[in-house]
Parts: C-alpha cells; sequence; structure tokens
C-alpha cells in the first residue's frame, strides 16, 4: 500500500489502486467473477502461496469487495463471495483484458471475453451510460466533482490552462 498523499486522497483513480491495483488483488478479483469462492479454488488457479493469498483475500475483505462466508464447521472453511462493490469491478478487468487482448498480444489473443449464452466473443469499450457513445480521450476530461477541495480546482484550473496553451 502507499502511503496517502494529500493530493491523492481526491483522486479516484488513485484511490481504486489502493484498493485492487495490487497484482494479485486483480487476479483474484478475476476469477471471482469467474465463479472462484474457495482459498483453494483461488490457490489452485492462481499458484499463489498461501501466507500472499490470505493477505490478500484479508485486504480485500476488509476492503469490502468480498464478504467471507462460513461454509464448514469442521474443519473451520470459508469461502469468499464478491460483494456488489467487489462485482463492480467487472468493467476494470474487462478493460484491462480488451486492452491487453489490443496491444500487448502481438501473436493473438489468449483469453477472449465471449457472450455467455453463445459464445460470440465481444469487443469491449467504455461508453457513456446517456448517450451510449463510446468515452475516449479525444472527447472525455476530467473536472471538479461536487466534493473537490480548493487545491484540487486550482490544480485542474491549471492543467486545463497548460494543455489549453498548447493547443494553440
Amino acid at each position: 500500500m502507499q502511503p496517502k498523499l494529500a493530493p491523492l486522497t481526491e483522486c479516484p483513480c488513485a484511490l481504486a489502486v489502493e484498493t485492487v491495483g495490487e497484482w494479485w488483488s486483480i487476479l483474484i478479483l478475476r476469477d471471482a467473477l469467474q465463479g472462484l469462492t474457495r482459498f483453494d479454488e483461488f490457490e489452485r488457479s492462481l499458484g499463489i502461496a498461501p501466507n500472499m493469498l490470505t493477505r490478500r483475500l484479508k485486504h480485500l475483505t476488509e476492503s469490502g469487495l468480498f464478504e467471507r462466508r462460513l461454509y464448514s464447521e469442521r474443519p473451520k472453511r470459508y469461502e469468499y463471495v464478491l460483494t456488489q462493490k467487489g462485482r463492480d469491478v467487472f468493467p476494470v478487468v474487462v478493460a484491462l483484458i480488451g486492452f491487453a487482448n489490443r496491444h500487448l498480444a502481438p501473436e493473438g489473443a489468449s483469453l477472449l471475453l465471449a457472450e455467455r449464452g453463445t459464445g460470440r466473443p465481444i469487443t469491449p469499450i467504455v461508453v457513456d451510460a446517456a448517450t451510449l457513445q463510446p468515452v475516449t480521450a479525444e472527447n472525455a476530461t476530467v473536472i471538479a466533482g461536487p466534493r473537490a477541495s480548493n487545491d484540487l480546482r486550482e490544480r485542474l484550473a491549471a492543467r486545463q490552462a497548460a494543455t489549453q496553451a498548447r493547443s494553440y
């Protein structure tokens, strides 16, 4: 975990990376989104050391992405069930798969997203919910939200001024 630097505490990207950005966390979430729930399933799927898996599952549970549920009394065994917050990570995992398939797989993709019912491959894109238009770096920017501090508003204004000065 990175220290919480004041300018980063308002940044949604920094907050998300702090919660799910660690290598194993994303892979655990990927597997959970495909139905795995038990410690031994994650361990077998990922080849992760048990102590590392324990730490990551503890962090993801404390962060509210998993709910830990007892499924066996003797011996005591728990499963890790995604919460709504955990299921909401799905678009992030989908975006990572799409990015990797487009830019990091020159020989071809080894894993594709597919429609559950038909098996038809899916190419993920991010769209605006209101217009259904693709969201791209060319047509979207970040602006201050209602709870933004004055410091954040000033940094965004300075960034916008610098960008506009370069576009002339």
